[in-house]
């Protein structure tokens, strides 16, 4: 199986009906709630890809707990040409597992929006492993240029 980096069809759809907000827990309205779960090298993860599925992510176990981890949203940013948004780093202590790489959901519930509706999925670029410590993933700053979800004219 292969898993992709993209931003998935069905998120790009509900972007433009107003089914995701990346404001800050903070703001008012508050945010929508996104996780990040972790799949095996067997995952079919990629533009089709429409919901958070228990289909090869890994066991809960050894560090690891479906439905993986809350996302912290670093807040919506503009530039002249870019929309971007991104997230604070996220880690899963004394944990011990192997992972080729991730989909990141929105778990909240919305009317309108696919239950645990699928964002985007990252291929690690291989499988990582971890063996008794911390599993973290760094996302990169959140700018124009880097942030993880970036719409550009």
């Amino acid at each position: 199986m292969t898993i992709s980096s993209v931003l998935t069809n069905s998120f790009k759809a509900e972007m433009l009906r107003g089914r995701h907000n990346f404001d800050t827990s903070g703001a008012t309205p508050a945010g929508s709630v996104f996780k990040i779960a972790l799949y095996n090298s067997s995952a079919a993860l990629g533009t089709t890809t429409t919901a958070y599925t228990t289909t090869e992510e890994l066991a809960t176990a050894t560090g690891y707990t479906r439905p993986g981890n809350t996302l912290t949203n670093t807040g919506v940013g503009t530039t002249t040409v870019t929309s971007f948004t991104d997230f604070s780093d996220t880690s899963w202590t004394s944990a011990s597992f192997t992972c080729r790489g991730c989909l990141i959901y929105n778990s909240s519930t919305i009317s309108g929006l696919t239950t645990d509706a699928a964002v985007c999925s990252i291929d690690f670029g291989g499988d990582k492993t971890v063996s008794s410590g911390t599993f973290t993933i760094q996302f990169p700053t959140n700018d124009a240029s880097d942030a993880i979800i970036r719409i550009t004219s």
